[in-house]
Parts: C-alpha cells; sequence; structure tokens
C-alpha cells in the first residue's frame, strides 16, 4: 500500500494529513515550532505513520507560508537589481497608493523599497518593445556591476532588463557573466516574461530575495524526513492551486508565495457544490475565496504586505507579484486574535494574534491576553481543544475587557465573537458584494480550527442559507493538499504574434520540461489563454484561447462587461499568452470516511526517538465515531488551527534550528484526559482543575487503516498520575461504539443568554437533523448550530447548515 502525505503549517499549528489508496486517513496536529518550522513537521509526520512503513510513502505535498513571511518580515537574503542604463531608479522610487489611514497621515512615509538604491545596477543595452536591438549589450558594464556587487557582498542578484520578454537575449548573457562571481543570479525571462516593467521587476526581485531560503529549507526537508526512512518526492503548493516538485519550486520560489492559503480553496471546491465561498479560518488570519463551476477564481496579480481595505489587499500598497495566484481576500481575524480596548475605550478585535506561543489566556502556556478561542470558551461554544483549556484564565482574561467596558464577561465574550464574525464577513464581502457577486446564490464552506463556530453567523449577513462543514474540516488544508494535481503555469508577453500556435508551443515544452514529462504523455493536459485588451487601452482581461478572432473577441467583449458593467465593441488586440500544464500523478487517496467502518483501537505510544518531555490533546479526525466521555466535555475542538502563518510563525531556513534553552519539545504525547476542563457555566464557581501546561509540538494522531490494533498506554500527568488516550480511527463511523450526546450551557442573544444546549458528534447525530442552538464537536473543531438553523449529516459525513425560511426573510 502506498501512502500520500499532506503538510500544512500554520501560524499556531502544524497540520499532517496520511492518505492511503484504502480510504484509510490518520490526522495529526501539532502546535508550530517556530524557532524550526521543520521540528513540527518531523513530529506530525511521525505520529501520523505510527507503525507503518516510512518506505511506503511515496509522495509528500508541503504547503508553506515561508515565502509570504520572508517578505513580510523583510528577512530574505539581500539582492542586487540589475536592469538597463537609466532604469535603476525605478525600483527604489517604487509605486504607493496612500489608502484608509495613511491618506490623512502628515508625517506618512512610505515603506522600504525591495532593493535599496544603492543596490541597483545598470548596465549598458536597449532592447525595444517588439525584440529589435536597439543598443548591443556592453559585456564590460556587467563585469563593472558583478565586481560591484561581489565587493559588497550580495551573493543573490535579479536581472530585469528593458523588455526582456520580447527578446531575452541581453538578460541571458547578462546572467552568464554575472554568475562567474556571484552564487544565485535570476532573470525576468526566466522566472515570469510578462508585460509591466515595475511589475515584472519587483517579481523577480522578490524570487531572487526568497529563492536561497527556499531551496534551504526544501533541502534541509528532504534530509530530515529521509532520517525517518521517507525518500518519497516533496512537492510544494504553488499560489494557484497547483503542486511542483521541491526543485522547481526552489529555481521559482515566487510561485509559492500564497502556497499556504491554496490547499483549503482546493478542499472546498471538492465538497460536491458547485459554487461555494470558502471560507478558513484559523488561529491568525480568515481567508475568503469564490469556487464557481467547481473552479476556484485565479488573479494573474496580487500584492504581498500591503494594506487591506474591507479584507482586500489594494494595489500599489504591498510588493507587487505578477505569478497566478488563487483569488484570496484575507483579514486578520482567527481564534488567537487579541481583543483589545482602543485610545477612546472602543472594543477591537485583531489583526494581532497570541499564536501558539504564548498562544489564548486559556491555553495555560503564559498567555494573558484575551482572545477569541477565550471568548468562545466562555460563551460555551467550546470544551477543549489541542490543549486542555482552562475556563478559569479564559474567564480572566474576559474580566479585563468586561470591567472597563461596563459589562457582564458573557457580553464582553459574545461582543467579541460578534465583532470578529463582522472583521471576517468583510473578506467573503470583497470576494462577492464588491464584485458584484449575489452570494445568497452559493453554499458558505468552513474550515480551520475557528471556522464552523462563526460560519453561520458570518452567513447571515448575506442572506446565505446553506454552510457545508466537511470532514477533517480543522485540517482542510493539509487534507486538500492530497488532491493537488502536478501543474505549472507559463506566460510570454508577445503584441499580437504573428503565429501564436508556436507561441503556446514553446510554451507548453517549457512547462512540461518542468515537470519532467512530454505534451503527448497520456493524461497531460494543457490548458490555453491569452490577456486581451481594447485597442490603445493600458489594462487587460484573460479569456480562454480560440484560433478564431471573432470568437475570440466576443468572449473579450462579455468578459468586459461582466468585469466593468459596460457593453462596449471595438477593435482588440492580443498582449499577453498562457498555458496551465497538468500532469496526472497516482490516484489521490480517498478521504472520505466510509459510513460504516469498523473502530479498531491504536495505540498512542510516540514513536521511539520522540522526547515525551509534552503532551498534547489534539484528537483524532472529526470523521472518527467517538466514545461518548460524560464526566468531562471531549477533547474535540482546535479552536486556533491556522493555515496561513503570522509573520513571526517561520524564521529563515539556514538561520540556526536549535530550540532556545526554555523552548518546549516538539514530541508528540497523549495526554491526560482527567486534566480536561468543562466549559464555563454562568453560576459555576467552583474552580476547574489547572491543566498541564503542554509545549509546542505536542501532537496527537489518528489510526491506522482498518485492522491496525494498539492498546493504549498510560502517559504520565505533571502529578505523576497515569491518565490513558485511545487513538481513534479516522475512518470511524456507524460501526463504532455508540456514542451518547451530551449538554453544555452555552451563550446565544436569541435564548437570552446561556441554555443548556445538546453537544453532538458527527456519530451521535444518528442523521436525523438537528435544529439549533447546538454544539457539534469534531476532532479537530467545534461547529456552532445557532438558533434558527438545522444540522443535517451527510453521507460524505459533512455537516450541512441551512437556514429556516422564516429567519431568511425576517
Amino acid at each position: 500500500m502506498g501512502y500520500t502525505i499532506g503538510v500544512d503549517v500554520g501560524g499556531t499549528f502544524t497540520d499532517v494529513v496520511l492518505g492511503g489508496t484504502s480510504g484509510a486517513i490518520a490526522v495529526a496536529k501539532c502546535l508550530s515550532t517556530h524557532y524550526d518550522p521543520i521540528a513540527g513537521i518531523v513530529a506530525g509526520v511521525t505520529w501520523a505513520l505510527g507503525d507503518r512503513d516510512p518506505a511506503q510513502v511515496t509522495r509528500v505535498v508541503h504547503a508553506t507560508t515561508l515565502a509570504t513571511n520572508a517578505v513580510l518580515e523583510r528577512k530574505g537574503v539581500r539582492v542586487a537589481f540589475v536592469t538597463t542604463q537609466g532604469f535603476r531608479a525605478a525600483v527604489p522610487l517604487g509605486r504607493y497608493a496612500r489608502v484608509e489611514e495613511d491618506r490623512y497621515d502628515l508625517r506618512f512615509s512610505p515603506p522600504p523599497p525591495p532593493v535599496a538604491a544603492g543596490d541597483c545596477f545598470e548596465v549598458v543595452e536597449r532592447v525595444s518593445a517588439r525584440g529589435a536591438v536597439l543598443t548591443p549589450l556592453d559585456l564590460d558594464s556587467v563585469r563593472r556591476a558583478a565586481a560591484a556587487i561581489t565587493a559588497r557582498g550580495i551573493t543573490s542578484a535579479a536581472v530585469c532588463l528593458l523588455h526582456a520578454y520580447a527578446n531575452p537575449v541581453h538578460e541571458r548573457q547578462a546572467a552568464e557573466v554575472l554568475r562567474e562571481s556571484i552564487p544565485d543570479v535570476v532573470t525576468s525571462s526566466e522566472i515570469w516574461p510578462e508585460i509591466r516593467e515595475y511589475e515584472r521587476a519587483t517579481t523577480t526581485i522578490m524570487s531572487a530575495y526568497i529563492g536561497p531560503l527556499m531551496a534551504s529549507y526544501l533541502s534541509q526537508l528532504r534530509e530530515r524526513l529521509a532520517e525517518i526512512g521517507i525518500r518519497a518526492p516533496v512537492h510544494v503548493m504553488e499560489s494557484s492551486g497547483g503542486v511542483i516538485s521541491a526543485e522547481l519550486a526552489a529555481r521559482r520560489a515566487v510561485a509559492t508565495i500564497e502556497s499556504g492559503p491554496a490547499a483549503g480553496v482546493l478542499a472546498a471546491a471538492g465538497t460536491g457544490f458547485p459554487d461555494v465561498i470558502s471560507f478558513d479560518m484559523g488561529g491568525t488570519t480568515a481567508k475568503a475565496c469564490v469556487v464557481r463551476g467547481g473552479t476556484p477564481e485565479i488573479t494573474n496579480e496580487f500584492h504581498v504586505g500591503g494594506k487591506g481595505s474591507f479584507g482586500g489587499r489594494r494595489a500599489g500598497t504591498g510588493v507587487p507579484i505578477k505569478t497566478p495566484a488563487i483569488d484570496l481576500a484575507e483579514v486578520g481575524a482567527g481564534g488567537g486574535s487579541v481583543a483589545w480596548l482602543d485610545a477612546a475605550g472602543a472594543l477591537r478585535v485583531g489583526p494581532h494574534s497570541a499564536g501558539s506561543s504564548p498562544g489564548p489566556a486559556c491555553y495555560g502556556l503564559g498567555g494573558s491576553e484575551p482572545t477569541v478561542t477565550d471568548a468562545n470558551l466562555v460563551l460555551g461554544y467550546l470544551s477543549s481543544a489541542s490543549l486542555p483549556l482552562t475556563p478559569d484564565l479564559a474567564a480572566k482574561a474576559l474580566d479585563r475587557l468586561a470591567s472597563p467596558l461596563g459589562v457582564s464577561r458573557e457580553e464582553a465574550a459574545y461582543a467579541v465573537h460578534e465583532i470578529v464574525s463582522a472583521s471576517m464577513a468583510s473578506a467573503v464581502h470583497v470576494v462577492t458584494v464588491q464584485r458584484g457577486i449575489d452570494p445568497r446564490g452559493f453554499a458558505l464552506v468552513a474550515f480551520g480550527g475557528a471556522g464552523p463556530m462563526h460560519a453561520a453567523r458570518v452567513a447571515e449577513r448575506f442572506g446565505i442559507g446553506t454552510v457545508v462543514v466537511p470532514a477533517h474540516c480543522g485540517v482542510a488544508s493539509a487534507a486538500g493538499l492530497l488532491t493537488g494535481a502536478l501543474s505549472t503555469d507559463r506566460v510570454l508577453s508577445r503584441l499580437d504574434a504573428p503565429d501564436p500556435s508556436a507561441v503556446f508551443t514553446s510554451l507548453t515544452a517549457e512547462a512540461a520540461a518542468d515537470l519532467g514529462v512530454s505534451p503527448s504523455d497520456p493524461g497531460v493536459v494543457v490548458t490555453r489563454s491569452v490577456d486581451v485588451r481594447f485597442k490603445g487601452q493600458s489594462h487587460d482581461l484573460t479569456v480562454s484561447w480560440t484560433p478564431s478572432r471573432e470568437v475570440l473577441a466576443a468572449r473579450f467583449f462579455a468578459r468586459y462587461e461582466e468585469v466593468y458593467g459596460i457593453a462596449q465593441r471595438g477593435e482588440i488586440e492580443l498582449v499577453s499568452y498562457r498555458i496551465r500544464l497538468t500532469a496526472p500523478t497516482a490516484p489521490p487517496p480517498d478521504t472520505t470516511p466510509p459510513p460504516h467502518a469498523a473502530t479498531p483501537t491504536a495505540d498512542t505510544t510516540p514513536p521511539p526517538h520522540a522526547t515525551a518531555t509534552t503532551a498534547d490533546t489534539t484528537p483524532p479526525p472529526d470523521a472518527a465515531t467517538p466514545t461518548a466521555d460524560t464526566t468531562t466535555p471531549p477533547d474535540a475542538t482546535t479552536p486556533t488551527a491556522d493555515t496561513t502563518p503570522p509573520p513571526d510563525a517561520t524564521t529563515p531556513p539556514d538561520a540556526t534550528t536549535t530550540a532556545p534553552p526554555d523552548a518546549p519539545s516538539a514530541a508528540p504525547v497523549a495526554p491526560d484526559r482527567s486534566t480536561l476542563a468543562p466549559a464555563p457555566c454562568p453560576e459555576d464557581s467552583t474552580p476547574s482543575p489547572s491543566p498541564p501546561h503542554f509545549g509546542a509540538g505536542a501532537a496527537r494522531r489518528g489510526t491506522a487503516e482498518p485492522g491496525a490494533t494498539r492498546t493504549a498506554p498510560s502517559t504520565a500527568t505533571p502529578s505523576g498520575a497515569a491518565g490513558d488516550a485511545t487513538a481513534r480511527d479516522a475512518t470511524a463511523g456507524d460501526g463504532a461504539a455508540a456514542a451518547v450526546p451530551r449538554a453544555r450551557r452555552a451563550y446565544f442573544p436569541e435564548t437570552n443568554g446561556y441554555a443548556d444546549v445538546p453537544v453532538h458528534t458527527r456519530d451521535t447525530m444518528a442523521g436525523a437533523p438537528l435544529p439549533g442552538p447546538a454544539v457539534i464537536e469534531d476532532a479537530e473543531s467545534t461547529i456552532v448550530v445557532p438558533p434558527g438553523w438545522t444540522a443535517t449529516l451527510a453521507e460524505t459525513r459533512a455537516v450541512h447548515l441551512t437556514r429556516s425560511t422564516t429567519c431568511q426573510t425576517s
């Protein structure tokens, strides 16, 4: 049997999903290890593998925000910029749009350019926009630039000569000379040969800026995986939702800048609904994307590090990147987002996040600031998570808000819940209403550790009547990686090329070489498109290719009217030609839990090399059939799992990876369930037992495929008592031991405060509709069913929430 592993590193948690061809699936969720991200990955992979043979892993697919974080934190390598004589100042001058509060800032200072003016160099040459050589390249000027770059100690260079997309010969010659003395040299014609000089320059610079980091990181990842016996190819999710080899990701690192969020959108697109809004809420951010006809919206330009505008990123406020990416809107709102009072005493939530260290106050890891997770615990929506949660600590944190606001603790908690839901709704607004799309005809697909808790409230704001929470929703991004196909994009700008077929053939050959396939191989699919504009205009729109000029014009006119709302006709011209080549991989594992699978027992003993000094309570996947715990709430939620780490989430991989002296171990260890505390009730004044402090990187996994049997061990607790924890099979279904629904008190304004609500798992729903208010606990997340909503369990083990017609029209 072969296995595929998906790994998604977030700002709070690292998620690992292992899929087998038999349909078995195992899940591990570890606290992310910021001092060394690979430590958390190896711990999670080891835990997910269990007793399986690592040699049977055939593929590892990784989504990473390493590139994003390096850009945001400015932790990339120092880069020299080499350009045509007379254009050295283009990048230092840059481009910046003053938006939001910047408009009124009399002391406004623009952010520093991606390359300092002193690190920009000119060479003598000139090529026209049609590719004609106007001034030959002066190789002596290139050698002088190389000497100056070397004298400055710079080891990475980005070469972007004027109109090199039309004729790359000068760039290639210059790069050849520079590589004699500079280790890393990239050219715009290699990275992304598309029209628009500033955007092409910044895209090339960013590839040179993060390329050495990505190469080092992926090399270390392969080595560390080989140490535990995994020698399978490592693939990386690219920004547009395709998967490329680690080698190609190192060469074209700029294509991975939006790697992290892309996988979750693929998971949302695979829920069976043709038109959905992907809603991913983790520990630090919330992201939204529109999927129409089963295909995510794609943009050919995005901005990194820009300022938000109602959830979006405003052009001119960050570094423009000209590569395809899934079109996402993102806001700084997640389970770890900190609630605070501004100078005027108004309540704010985010964008700062507590992350995984120290984490929300209720984690008991040293955090004291109130977060969204603390508010949800006080409201009774949570019982425990991947760590045991301490209600007393959450209550104490919320009291810091309630007292100055002059409201009760639960009112302050619900205000935090409402504000963060409104903030996340702004992301949905950007990708729908702001673009002329009526969201009421879409289903909202919620995932991430905190998404299902807020999804219904977000949907209510737009009149959306259906919310879908897929199986394994807490690790949906990692699960989505298992479905990613090998693919890559190529582009070439040629103004009204006389022979478009020759351009497409050349691009196809380059893309096939990148993936190591032949265009004629069975299963290889090539999708062609072209950028079209009205003659005399500056901007263009992408439409699918056809050799017929009339049909192409009709497609462009229709697209123009869709985007701008104007029915316009006129002469068109073709600007850039694009292809996307997709190559077949092994059939993806079926991660849909069978409805009648048996539940084998499983051993939670950590791997022999793991250091059992910390513990975590991450339960098995949400498709498991749990045995009800009638004394304490099950450890069923992961409120702060994130698929997009915050800017401080990843240090450069070439930096030291030695854990700081006080850093906790990354070894996954099963916890003592006796330390789990129930959610707070307003009249309960009995102090809850304090949970142990569990360290970063602790994990727990689902079990092996049916037939694998282990014995649950005893795990030492801080007091020395023994506690046991049984890992459950992620494929478990109705054949497992019967679970009994429980009840706890939860806060809903519709019930005038706290009320006893049923607490179910997917297994205790028994196929019958579950009216709200109710709570459905998953292994990695929790679903909140507000009053006026009804939950049903689909055959795919997805939970569908539907809003009553009365509520939708009221």
